[in-house]
Parts: structure tokens; sequence; C-alpha cells
């Protein structure tokens, strides 16, 4: 039987986690009593009785985390920003080009932020087979669901006094540092960063990434991606879809579950990528399990809602 640890087990990425292992026959949770909880060594011992060990820690936390683990064997599955464009860490995205054999037989592998996966989904595909130039300029907007914020915001949202400002969306990040930026950059093997819109809106979870596209600024027409969208997404997790809620397009579709709608929209001269998914799911917990799974060797959609 797999052993796993989740280091930071209070917070909400890793409470879904635990919770979505809680139910499995085939792995048993190591825990710590509360009072250990932030106990270097106690910490520490449990990384090294572990088979894997999830990391859903502030990313001080989690560097710190990384160095308790140096000379186990245990698997660490980082959520957190700390190490997503480090050397030596796997990037937890499966479906890019080869990236699942990398997953399978790595040590460390850093899980996609949850922005990052939507705009990745869309974006590194067509960089690879060179229907967006690695040198374009792009521009991303982001909505997300209050729960992406975790517990200090759903709180927030959720209060009986809240501010009234919290019934609209909010756009964030607004001097253009996401902390997610380095990765979607780097993933998609892009020269420059996109302009990045991330609006948080007063619903639960659920995402929505749109990359906008000048068709005369690509190598190739919306048709053409539609068929690198089909081929390249061929699983079961992430698929392509031309549906949509009768012209509408909702950032709630995919609430409650771990796959991922990409979807291709707009017409001949402008063009609309658009990636939905849940925050919660395929943008964090989600992805953790499915990287878990595929270390595993077991199917990778197991104790997933797809």
């Amino acid at each position: 039987m797999i052993k796993v640890f989740t280091d930071g087990s209070a917070g909400t990425t890793g409470l879904r986690i635990n919770s979505r292992l809680s139910e499995r026959k085939d792995i048993e949770l190591i825990k710590l009593d509360e009072s250990l909880r932030k106990d270097p060594e106690a910490r520490r011992e449990a990384i090294f009785n572990a088979d894997i060990a999830f990391l859903c820690l502030p990313d001080a936390a989690a560097i710190e985390a990384a160095a308790l683990a140096d000379g186990s064997d245990t698997v660490l599955i980082d959520t957190s920003t700390a190490h997503r464009v480090s050397e030596g860490w796997a990037y937890g995205f499966p479906e890019l080009t080869g990236q699942r054999e990398k997953i399978a037989v790595s040590k460390r592998i850093a899980n996609p932020g949850c922005h990052a996966s939507g705009f990745i989904s869309l974006v590194a595909p067509l960089t690879e087979c060179g229907i967006i130039p690695k040198s374009a300029m792009l521009d991303c907007f982001s909505l997300t669901g209050y729960s992406g914020g975790g517990k200090k915001m759903i709180a927030e949202y959720e209060g009986d006094e809240r501010d009234c400002l919290l019934d609209a969306p909010r756009m964030y990040g607004t001097g253009q540092q996401h902390k997610h930026l380095p990765e979607m950059k780097a993933v998609c093997a892009l020269e420059n960063p996109p302009v990045f819109c991330p609006i948080v809106a007063p619903y639960y979870s659920g995402m929505e990434v749109t990359v906008p596209l000048f068709a005369g600024n690509i190598n190739g027409t919306a048709e053409d991606i539609k068929s690198v969208y089909k081929e390249y997404y061929s699983g079961s997790v992430v698929r392509y879809s031309d549906e949509d809620e009768s012209g509408f397009m909702s950032a709630g579709l995919m609430s409650g579950r771990d796959g991922m709608l990409i979807t291709v929209c707009g017409n001949d001269e402008r063009i609309l990528l658009v990636s939905r998914f849940d925050n919660l799911g395929k943008g964090a917990s989600g992805a953790a399990v499915q990287n878990m799974n595929i270390v595993m060797g077991v199917d990778e959609t197991t104790g997933l809602t797809i």
C-alpha cells in the first residue's frame, strides 16, 4: 500500500487532497497531530516515511519542506509556486508532449498554477507546432471563483457582513507581476510573458481562461487550431469541445469536476481560445492527484470526477 503525507493539510488544496484520498483503498494516509503540524522534525519524519508527499504550503515553507526531504526516496508533489520553473522538477501537466513520461519517473513534481494551466493548455500546443510564434505578444484574461484565493478569501466572500464590492467581479494582478507568469512563459517556450488579466468573481469555483488572437498574427487558421487540439488532447481529462450554452460560455461549467474543456470560437479574423475547468480540480487538487496516479502507475483518472 502506498503511504502518502500531505504537508500543509489545513489549507484548501491540502484538505481537498486528503478528502479525495481518504476514500481510496490503495493508499494509507500519514497524519500528524495538530500540535506537530508545524514541527520540522515531525514533518521530516513523516516525509521520510511516505512514498509520496504533497506540499500544500506557501512558497517559503515548500522550499523548506523540499530541503527536509533531502536524502529520502519520497516523491514530492509541490502545489506551491516555488518550484514550477526550477531545474530538476517535472512540470505536472501530463497532457504536454513527453511530460507524462517525465512525471512517471520523477521524484520532484511541480503542480501547475490554476490560471497557468488554462493558458498553457491553449498556447503550448500551438507554439510547439508553430502556429503561434515563440516571439508572439499575447493577451490572456482569466475568470476564477473565489475559492482560488484560499481559506481567507472564502471567508471574506461567505461572511455575513461582506464588503459590497465583492458582489461584482474584481480584477487583480494589475502590476503585471502575477506569480503564474514565469511558468506561463517558460512552459510555452515564449520569449515574452503575456499581458495577463486575472479576475475573481462572486461564485465558488470554476475557471474560464481566454487567449484572443488576430488571424494575421499566427501561422494558420481557426480550423487549423481546432485540428491541433483534437489530436493533441486525445485523453479523457482534457478534451476539445465546440459546445457552448446557447451562445454563452459559463466559467462555472466544470465546477466540481477534474476535467478540462478546450474550445475555439470567433471568426476568420479574430479567434478566441478558451479553456474551462475547476480551479480546485484540474487547477489544483485534481491535478495533484492525477500526477500521483501517474507516479503510482494506476489509471490517472482514479479518484477523479471527469
